[in-house]
């Protein structure tokens, strides 16, 4: 089958959807299918184009087994800024709509989610090649941004929604990450028969348990150090603030290390905020290059998931997985009836509790400190967890039925699917 995947992040962009979205195409070429990817070009360590894209609109590469057309984007804008967003995903949606219309004829398209103009651009590649198109939803969207008070706007919030329903409507399926995401769906009128639970997987094989002691741990004095750390995109779902909190009251715990690790709009005034209250225990880094994260994940003794109350149910985060894989236990700061809380309940890898509330945190962290074995054995629970249910291949032989479903091929190679669903 011809397949053309539409992303925006695509490797070596280090974007943690980047990886999930490389990984998934990897598995499809090994199954036997041709993949054509649209892509923008890499952009959001730094939110600027890397040196070798820049002064262009479009270059058209064969990179492996894929062939690639990368389109340039917005960059350059406050992070904070929603019109500087808007730009960048109006200038995406021109370009890999027209750079979609130029590939070859394919027989299905494929494009996760974020951002929601993406489905827009899927929609209208699949008319122009009359070919149908699966939706990806990682984030819900315009939920997040509205719960988060990021978007106030009632005309613009009227408009989002509509595009969301359109989107949802026009796909031949939908397929979203966690029961938490069908069941919102299936509250906004999506049909049960078009939606595909599709959980997100995690490469067993690149992220796994390592000792503690190791390049990385050594090149920034973690050896002796207890420590907590949170990698991935610093926005303002994650609770980062009530990680600080945290680390306030733990300040006279001089072997406890707080690790935030990435980039994203909130970490600016994080950094400032350490800063006032003399953080001392609380370290910042960016994106780290791709070989160096299993050994990140090895350093830390406990891995945080922290989001906003109310925000769990519309964002299922990829780095539990990784935590897992890694061999450390999950501390997350969520909803109670969130999808990862049980998660780690259901795999027995890690605790759960109130978001938002630095108290309860800093007193699971202490009771984890207290407690090697108790962290150990959590830890190879949630890496026999994923192997058994999050591998890359097992994720990828669910979208290969879900891809024969929806262009209708039935031949006797093809498992005959059975979607997963509950009403």
């Amino acid at each position: 089958m011809r397949i053309l995947l539409l992303t925006m992040y695509f490797a070596p962009d280090p974007a943690a959807n980047a990886n999930i979205v490389t990984a998934l195409a990897e598995e499809l070429v090994a199954l036997g299918h041709e993949v054509h990817v649209v892509a923008s070009f890499p952009h959001y360590e730094h939110n600027e184009i890397l040196p070798e894209y820049q002064g262009k609109l479009i270059e058209h590469t064969q990179e492996g087994p894929f062939d690639i057309r990368r389109v340039y984007v917005h960059t350059g804008y406050d992070k904070k800024s929603v019109f500087g967003r808007l730009l960048q995903y109006a200038s995406f949606g021109i370009l890999s709509t027209y750079a979609a219309w130029r590939a070859p004829t394919y027989d299905i398209i494929l494009t996760p989610s974020p951002p929601l103009t993406i489905g827009m651009t899927a929609y209208l590649a699949s008319r122009l090649h009359r070919t149908p198109y699966i939706y990806n939803v990682q984030d819900i969207w315009p939920e997040v941004a509205i719960r988060l008070g990021l978007m106030t706007n009632q005309k613009a919030v009227r408009f989002f929604e509509w595009m969301e329903r359109f989107v949802y409507r026009k796909a031949a399926a939908v397929s979203v990450i966690s029961q938490g995401f069908f069941n919102n769906l299936r509250g906004k009128g999506v049909p049960c028969e078009k939606l595909a639970i599709i959980p997100n997987f995690v490469d067993v094989d690149f992220i796994t348990p390592q000792p503690k002691v190791n390049h990385f741990s050594k090149a920034h004095g973690l050896d002796e150090k207890f420590v907590l750390l949170y990698a991935g995109n610093v926005g303002y779902s994650q609770s980062l603030d009530t990680v600080l909190d945290a680390a306030a009251t733990l300040r006279d715990h001089p072997d406890i290390v707080f690790l935030i690790v990435g980039n994203g709009t909130a970490k600016e005034g994080l950094e400032q905020r350490a800063a006032d209250l003399q953080l001392d225990n609380v370290r910042f880094f960016p994106f780290q290059p791709k070989e160096d994260l299993p050994a990140m994940m090895a350093t830390a003794d406990v891995s945080l998931v922290p989001l906003k109350s109310s925000i769990s149910a519309n964002s299922v985060p990829s780095k539990v997985l990784t935590i897992m894989a890694s061999g450390r236990p999950v501390l997350a700061s969520i909803d109670a009836d969130s999808d990862v809380t049980l998660l780690l309940n259901e795999a027995k890898c890690g605790l759960a509790v109130t978001p938002d509330d630095p108290t309860a945190l800093s007193e699971a962290i202490l009771q984890l400190y207290a407690e090697p074995d108790r962290r150990g054995e959590m830890g190879r629970n949630g890496r026999e967890y994923v192997e058994t249910h999050f591998t890359p291949k097992a994720i990828a032989a669910q979208y290969n039925e879900l891809l024969y479903r929806c262009v209708g091929n039935r031949s006797k190679t093809a498992a005959k699917p059975q979607l997963k669903h509950t009403a």
